[in-house]
């Protein structure tokens, strides 16, 4: 049987909504322990402005304090750090902050890195629409020089053509055949952990 990991799995922007939850039971029907903070305590939202006006509202420091909190029972384990679009880029700095941290999924999303970063050989995995309007060709190649720079070791998947969040069902951005196949890498990614 494939080495399990213990994952936590952050919501995007639009809170913790039924596809989380599906994401996480994919994960947990691998045999994957599965955590699901809820960062907006019960708050989600029907578009991505108004999921921008929830973050906003919570603010930057204080989602990051939250998934902190959410993570740290487990962090002597070894996690792996997992997140959609604005969860994405929670975890990436969890990751980068846990020296026991055993890979980082990212699914649309990424964050700035800080210029003394170290992720020594931290296998990373991030799976972005192509184009993406939240994750530019720029960015993600400065992003993916920068991430090896700090060691680690980077997959990138682009979807051309699918939205920014196209793994859940229930919004525009869904692409069902991006979506299988970034769960098909992303099991075998995990699996490899």
């Amino acid at each position: 049987m494939a080495d399990t990991s213990t994952i936590v799995l952050f919501h995007s922007a639009y809170g913790l909504r039924p596809a989380v939850h599906e994401a996480a039971d994919r994960l947990r029907a691998a045999g994957h322990e599965v955590v699901v903070p809820d960062l907006y305590e019960g708050e989600t939202a029907e578009t991505v402005e108004d999921g921008m006006v929830i973050k906003e509202r919570i603010g930057r420091d204080e989602l990051l304090k939250r998934a902190i909190t959410a993570a740290a029972p487990y962090s002597d384990r070894g996690l792996v750090y997992a997140g959609f679009s604005l969860g994405g880029s929670l975890a990436q700095n969890l990751a980068l902050g846990d020296d026991k941290a055993r890979g980082l999924l990212l699914l649309h999303g990424t964050s700035d890195i800080a210029d003394d970063a170290a992720a020594d050989d931290l296998p990373v995995q991030l799976h972005v629409a192509d184009p993406d309007p939240f994750e530019p060709h720029d960015w993600l190649n400065a992003w993916y020089l920068r991430m090896r720079r700090a060691g680690a070791d980077v997959e990138v998947f682009r979807y051309g053509g699918a939205g920014h969040i196209f793994t859940d069902p229930e919004l525009p951005d869904y692409d069902k055949e991006a979506a299988e196949a970034t769960w098909r890498v992303a099991l075998g990614f995990l699996a490899s952990l």
